[in-house]
């Protein structure tokens, strides 16, 4: 799917706010074989083969609830399972062995299993080469045997076929599993490791110590070395991270020791590691500091593997207080006008109404965030690099954001109405639009407060892209569910409401009041539509906001005149109107085709301040490895919190000096415009949105900040010292 394709997508959903779209087909995976266990199939990275050109394919394991399967190394009981396939008609060749992910610890009892749960993608790589004659389709035939175990073991096996029509390399629906595997595949280590008589295991290296290694634990490559039930206590210290371990019969001292190590940050986010630990008497234990920073050449990148998904409860309550956050967040501040309105209303409501209120504005925050997770999960699913924000890196979609917004701004003036009395429409249709209003504003809060993300929410997003699609579709609406609680509280405890002024005058006067908010973030989203699209694109928006303009008045004419009509042609002329409004609102959607990012604009990674240097992981790594502490700051024009400590934190006389002070290189990453490489290097450290700011000292990790900056806290990270 090209960026471009999604613009129709977007626009649909600004103004339909329709549900998910339906799943992408099955090209590229085999028929299904299914047991009470597990479910079966073969699948691979690409629709289309050619002679040469690696291919993944995988056996995509989904397991019952309760059931699990294996790693390389089972543990205390259990098989490895096995993959074999095999190429045959217009090319020919066999599989690599697999690239087993990163397992879990499953306790059964005094035994430990290392195991998958879920849903699991075992891959294997291809290389076919060509049958000779004229390309013709690729038949790829898979045997695989595993154990599928919960109380009891049950062998399966399956024979699975596939036939792949030769043509390029077109992503296969099932290409953002292959990105998951091996996103959670280990990394060499770039840590030097030794293994004692007794069996600890010492990791050691110039970056590890408790700022960045909270806990740590170890699989072993091979069965029957170590008692794998026994507890593994890490202790930290600076350049060492040691492991005891309880030596079983096939312990052999002085010997190698093979095993995959995963440490912990103090945030939660995991880094696998695979390391060969050579025996203690053959290492020579270097003194701390300087000689610790010998070990390891290039700093290493610690969060080069994504973060492992928390549990469901962790989950959801790091989405609750995100979107419970999110009410405070200055994303948020163009949506205050509509908060403001709806409050403003319960205190004149009965009882029954401020409740259904409460519900109505409630559901329209559930639909909306249900319909950015099911779209943000549906394109990762389809091989899509996004994150959350992603649909304001289309322009399409900043320009009728911003053209909506101005139609509300237009309604809280005056120019028109809606869900007026006109026209002889009852007192029914009026109640009704009153709630429909109620989930209208709770459209328009997502809509705008989701270009950034809150505190708690990064962890909580990483989590649900990476979860099944379900798992993932509950934490978007626990987020939802904290961004309207808030309002929920004030309409279901009368003592708030009672807090709120009784009706009157003021509320029409507020009403007019909070239009100019809503139209300082059309001034805002005009700008962004300014820096993806250049001055074309500006005046494509202008043009619509006149359009817009014109046909808020003559619905508004319209409304009058049939409000008023004393005779036929009176009601005609209204009707007329009501025609000429109808055609300035499909004039401007028609401007919507036309809006792509300029060719010739500005480019995205490119730095918007002075001082700034334009991010890429290839700069990054040159300055660590020079000893600078570099400070690399992801953010985009989209993002208010991001324009916001741009200005209030970086801007600050004192941070710019202590920059200097400290020689600290620094690193913009513009991700206003998609960008494959910080999308990749957000998800690398456990995130899916903007702002996202992380700290490597000099020879040490990086220390991510909060969303929210002051400068007070930016001088005591670098070390200045503050007034």
């Amino acid at each position: 799917m090209t960026r471009r394709s999604l613009y129709p997508v977007l626009a649909a959903l600004l103004f339909a706010m329709l549900g998910p779209a339906s799943g992408a087909g099955v090209a590229a995976e085999s028929a299904v074989v299914a047991s009470a266990h597990s479910r079966a199939s073969l699948v691979t990275d690409v629709d289309g083969w050619a002679p040469g050109r690696p291919l993944g394919v995988g056996l995509l394991l989904r397991l019952t609830p309760g059931w699990h399967t294996y790693w390389s190394n089972p543990g205390d009981a259990g098989e490895a399972p096995t993959v074999t396939v095999t190429a045959s008609g217009g090319g020919s060749g066999q599989t690599d062995a697999i690239v087993f992910p990163t397992p879990q610890r499953l306790p059964e009892g005094p035994l430990m299993s290392f195991a998958y749960t879920g849903d699991v993608l075992l891959p294997l790589r291809l290389v076919p080469t060509a049958a000779g004659g004229a390309p013709s389709p690729l038949h790829l035939a898979a045997k695989a045997e595993w154990l599928a175990c919960a109380t009891v073991c049950v062998p399966e096996q399956a024979t699975l076929t596939l036939t792949l029509p030769p043509g390029p390399a077109v992503l296969s629906p099932q290409a953002g599993l292959f990105a998951t595997a091996r996103a959670a595949t280990p990394l060499p280590s770039p840590f030097k490791a030794r293994i004692g008589r007794d069996g600890r295991f010492t990791l050691m290296g110039a970056g590890l110590s408790s700022v960045s290694v909270a806990s740590a634990w170890l699989f072993p490559a091979y069965p029957g070395l170590i008692d794998q039930g026994a507890p593994q206590v890490a202790s930290v210290r600076q350049g060492l991270v040691t492991i005891p371990l309880k030596p079983a019969g096939g312990f052999e001292p002085g010997r190698p020791f093979d095993a995959l190590v995963v440490l912990r940050d103090p945030t939660g986010q995991q880094t696998a590691l695979t390391v060969s630990a050579a025996p203690a008497d053959a290492v020579t234990v270097p003194a701390p500091a300087a000689a610790l920073a010998a070990l390891a050449p290039a700093p290493p990148r610690m969060a080069a593997v994504p973060a492992a998904r928390p549990g469901l409860a962790r989950m959801l309550l790091l989405a609750l207080a995100g979107g419970l956050v999110l009410n405070l967040m200055p994303c948020v501040f163009p949506v205050l006008a509509m908060k403001a309105m709806a409050l403003g209303r319960l205190s004149g409501m009965a009882r029954r109404e401020q409740r259904l209120s409460a519900v109505f504005y409630t559901a329209g925050i559930l639909v909306a965030f249900g319909a950015l997770g099911g779209l943000l999960l549906g394109l990762r699913a389809a091989g899509s690099s996004v994150g959350w924000g992603f649909q304001f890196q289309s322009l399409a979609f900043v320009a009728g954001a911003c053209w909506l917004l101005f139609l509300v701004g237009l309604n809280l003036v005056g120019a028109f109405e809606i869900g007026g009395r006109f026209a002889g429409l009852g007192q029914g249709l009026a109640g009704r639009s009153g709630h429909a209003g109620d989930f209208a504003t709770g459209l328009l809060a997502v809509l705008v407060a989701t270009p950034c993300t809150a505190p708690f929410m990064g962890i909580a997003i990483a989590g649900a892209l990476a979860a099944p699609a379900w798992i993932g579709l509950v934490v978007f609406l626990a987020m939802g569910l904290g961004l309207a609680l808030p309002y929920l509280l004030f309409a279901c405890i009368p003592r708030l409401i009672a807090l709120l002024p009784r009706p009157g005058l003021w509320m029409e006067v507020l009403k007019q009041a909070m239009a100019f908010p809503i139209f300082a973030a059309c001034a805002w989203l005009a700008w962004v539509a300014s820096i993806e699209g250049g001055a074309n694109a500006v005046l494509a928006v202008m043009a619509g906001l006149v359009l817009l303009g014109a046909g808020a008045w003559l619905f508004g004419l319209s409304q009058r005149m049939a409000m008023a009509a004393g005779s036929g042609g009176l009601l005609r002329r209204g009707r007329f109107a009501g025609f000429l409004a109808l055609a300035c609102l499909l004039a401007t959607l028609a401007l919507l085709p036309g809006l792509v990012p300029a060719s010739a604009g500005r480019q995205a990674g490119a730095p918007r301040e002075p001082g700034w240097d334009a991010f890429s992981e290839a700069s990054l790594d040159s300055l660590r490895r020079s000893g600078r502490p570099v400070l690399v700051d992801l953010s985009a024009a989209w993002c208010i919190s991001c324009l916001v400590n741009e200005r209030i934190a970086f801007g600050a006389a004192a941070v710019r000096s202590g920059f200097a002070a400290h020689h600290v290189a620094l690193l913009k990453g513009d991700w206003t415009l998609h960008d494959d490489g910080i999308t990749r290097f957000l998800r690398a450290h456990g995130r899916d949105g903007v702002p996202f700011y992380i700290y490597y000292p000099a020879g040490h990790d990086g220390e991510v900040w909060p969303q929210i900056l002051t400068p007070d806290l930016v001088l005591r990270a670098i070390g200045a010292k503050t007034s």
